[in-house]
Parts: structure tokens; sequence; C-alpha cells
């Protein structure tokens, strides 16, 4: 029996929402929707998802403050996060990495680049290495 792996994708958008949720059936992963910080942290409580891909633009509680409170959590600190950011300027990748988030990737993306990120977020957890995804 083959499990999907779990995701939790929080998002505001919900165009963005749609791609991505199908992006990532198609590469095997079930996704769980949050569109707030706050959401995403409620919805750890209940379950460890396998990655994070996290909108670092939230409302209510931003990206970065939502990863702080991940990385603080015992329980939840070593949770792969893929920052996920339409901003996209110079030193976001940097930022996002010191915020705690293992990679990043700049919206929109497509399916081999999100599954380039996936992947390389998956090898730098599993290697504890820096990633630079481009």
């Amino acid at each position: 029996m083959n499990q999907k792996r779990r995701v939790l994708l929080v998002e505001d958008n919900e165009s963005t929402i749609d791609i991505v949720e199908r992006q990532l059936e198609c590469l095997g992963y079930q996704a769980t929707i949050a569109k707030t910080g706050l959401e995403a942290l409620e919805k750890l409580a209940d379950e460890a998802p396998d990655l994070i891909i996290m909108d670092i633009q939230l409302p209510k509680m931003g990206g970065f403050e939502a990863v702080r409170q991940i990385r603080a959590n015992p329980n939840l600190r070593d949770i792969p996060i893929l920052a996920a950011t339409a901003k996209a300027l110079k030193g976001d990748e940097e930022n996002c990495l010191a915020a705690g988030c293992d990679g990043y990737i700049a919206k929109p993306f497509t399916h081999s680049q999100l599954q380039m990120a996936i992947t390389a977020v998956f090898k730098r957890k599993l290697n504890n290495l820096p990633v630079n995804i481009e």
C-alpha cells in the first residue's frame, strides 16, 4: 500500500491554492490547506505533515512569524518548510532561510520547479545542508 506524503499548503490566494494543489496531487502528495499563519498552527496541532509550503505574505500572521513559531515547537521543528513568495526580490531567499525555512521558491512556479524545490528541501533535511533553488 503506497501512502501519499502529506503537505500543509499555507496560502491565501484561491487561484494559487487550486494550481499548487493540482501540482502536488500530480507529484503524489496530499495537500491540506491553511489560509493564514494562525490556521496553519492550528492544523499543525492536530497532525504534522511531511512538508509545509509556506506563503510569506499572509493575513493575520505572516509566514515568517508562523515559521518562527513552528521552529520553536519541539514537536514541529524538524518538518521541512519550503517558502513560496511572489515578492521574489533580491535577498528574499536569504531572508526565508534565515527565518527557518529549508528552501525557497518564487511564484509563479512550474510543476517541474516545484518538484525540484521539494526534492531539494528533502535532500537538505536528510543531509542537514543549505540549499539554493534557482
